[in-house]
């Protein structure tokens, strides 16, 4: 244990997902690096330990299970998720079979996970108690003091005062990372908090035990659409004008369920507590509301949060300070990127920290990431901003989730799978695509986001859009496991099939449109529609 007035190379505050991932990554690429993780809470975590975010999709899956070598810890101890399934038109009938479905009829081929983060949290420590990483629970600290670059040139250690069990005493470290999360302490220290545009509240609790989807119909059709998959291990979101509910299921039988909503459209007052949530499920949900009253003795947790999103003006410096994971920047849950960022971010910081690198370099290379990754945060945020008003819409949704999948599967999962986020001269090479690709999806936001203001409500007919279906997704999703070829050649074919996909999918927007053909790319997706 470091004692008062020691030193660290690296002080990472906070051990929740985001911090303890960041110490393995660390450790496995530079293990002569003394890192400290300081956590406030005890540990083992408490089994309602408030935690959220448990689906993952592509890139935190990836980070999870391949960067940092988890797979058969995830497989042993998680559940291998089936894809992200929305229904619409739920509210309105008994009989689930009645609303419309999208989703996937078999698991694509990059797989994710759904993840109790409690459990992974605690087998994150002991994993790096085993290599010998010095992570501390029941440990706060008090006061950050970043000292930045002295006259001479050279970066002064930062210092952390620490209560840890009642003794206080102090940590100097030549990178001070915060991974607190909503805490955002360094954040705050630094006063470089920003208020995000994108406003929506949130409400969620688990259950110890299991609500599945599987349940709420018995025709044999609809029961036989997944192939013999159960629907239970997917995201399933229940879709409304200005909401989403989502019913997660976790190890051990449990299972987490939430309410995202614009609160211009359904204020958090409306849910605010358990009782006040069901409340709302009645009115909206009621199928879910039968089954959370008669779950509700196995409630173990409630959290609540009025603005979800946030930001800040840098998310790491030359000065070698960072922060990763909530503590810097938070999207919109819907399509689940919360390890996504916190893949990206550890990645970028990993390299900052590890590379050793001249001043001069450093601070180049906090410049691109900063705004390389700051660019991935808006771009992530355009597909969300004042959008929850068409959620209940189930033809503006089936294109615009195709339309988002294969932006996401192109350009953001492909850059990370592909391992060239910290690849500067690859960067440069490849900055035109992405600009010019990033303006056309802004333009198609703006047509989703028109639509969305319409504020259309699909009380479901019995349709299935399924992705599986729809080639260009499973293309898409399948070759980001494939040998990487010409890097520039992948990027430019990516883009070219975004270019041909985008007008084809505003025309089917209109649900009176001629046939629009290029069944290569969409599959019977205009027919499904019908």
């Amino acid at each position: 244990m470091t004692e008062n007035g020691d030193s660290v190379d690296v002080a990472i505050i906070g051990g929740g997902l985001a911090g303890l991932t960041l110490a393995m990554q660390l450790r496995q690429t530079s293990p002569q690096l003394s890192i400290v993780v300081l956590e406030k809470s005890a540990f083992p975590p408490a089994a309602a330990a408030h935690k959220v975010g448990e689906a993952t999709v592509e890139i935190g899956a990836h980070y999870l299970a391949h960067t940092l070598g988890l797979k058969d810890l995830l497989e042993r101890t998680q559940l291998r998720k089936f894809g992200l399934r929305l229904f619409f038109g739920s509210g309105y009938h008994d009989d689930l079979a009645r609303a419309d479905e999208l989703g996937a009829s078999r698991l694509l081929p990059a797989i994710s996970y759904q993840l109790d983060r409690g459990v992974l949290e605690k087998d994150l420590i002991e994993l790096l108690r085993d290599r010998q990483v010095d992570v501390r629970t029941n440990c706060r600290v008090t006061n950050i003091a970043i000292n930045g670059t002295g006259n001479n040139g050279t970066a002064k250690k930062h210092q952390l005062s620490v209560n840890d069990h009642g003794d206080e005493y102090s940590i100097r470290c030549r990178w001070a990372v915060d991974a607190s999360a909503r805490t955002a302490l360094l954040k705050r220290h630094l006063t470089i908090a920003k208020p995000s545009d994108h406003k929506m509240c949130a409400a969620w609790f688990r259950l110890d035990t299991t609500i599945s989807v599987d349940d709420w119909s018995a025709d044999p059709d609809w029961q036989a659409r997944c192939n013999g998959l159960s629907r239970l291990p997917s995201t399933n979101h229940l879709m409304g004008s200005g909401y989403w509910a989502w019913i997660i299921p976790l190890v051990n039988g449990r299972c987490s369920i939430g309410l995202v909503s614009d609160p211009d459209i359904h204020p958090l007052s409306s849910y605010h507590s358990f009782d006040q949530f069901r409340h709302w499920l009645r009115q909206y949900q009621p199928s879910l509301a039968e089954r959370v009253d008669g779950a509700s003795q196995y409630l173990m947790d409630f959290r609540k949060l009025k603005n979800l999103a946030h930001e800040s003006e840098r998310v790491w410096s030359a000065d070698r300070w960072a922060m990763t994971g909530e503590s810097g920047l938070f999207t919109d849950p819907f399509y689940s990127p919360g390890t996504d960022f916190i893949g990206l971010s550890n990645t970028f910081i990993v390299d900052l920290i590890t590379r050793d690198c001249s001043d001069a370099e450093l601070g180049i290379r906090t410049m691109v990431y900063e705004k390389l990754y700051q660019s991935f945060y808006q771009s992530t945020m355009s597909l969300f901003q004042g959008q929850y008003a068409g959620f209940g819409d189930t033809r503006l949704m089936a294109v615009k989730l195709t339309w988002d999948y294969a932006y996401y599967w192109s350009i953001l999962a492909w850059l990370f799978f592909r391992e060239v986020l910290t690849d500067l001269t690859f960067l440069r090479t490849a900055q035109r695509e992405i600009t010019r690709i990033r303006a056309l999806n802004d333009t198609m936001q703006v047509v989703f986001r028109q639509q969305a203001a319409e504020r259309r409500v699909d009380r479901g007919h019995g349709r299935f859009i399924d992705q599986i279906s729809i080639p260009i997704l499973f293309d898409l999703n399948a070759a980001l496991l494939e040998p990487a070829r010409s890097l520039e050649q992948e990027l430019r074919d990516n883009c070219a099939r975004l270019e041909r996909l985008a007008p084809i999918l505003l025309k089917l927007l209109d649900e009176n449109a001629a046939p629009v053909g290029a069944v290569e790319l969409l599959g019977d997706l205009q027919s499904r529609l019908s």
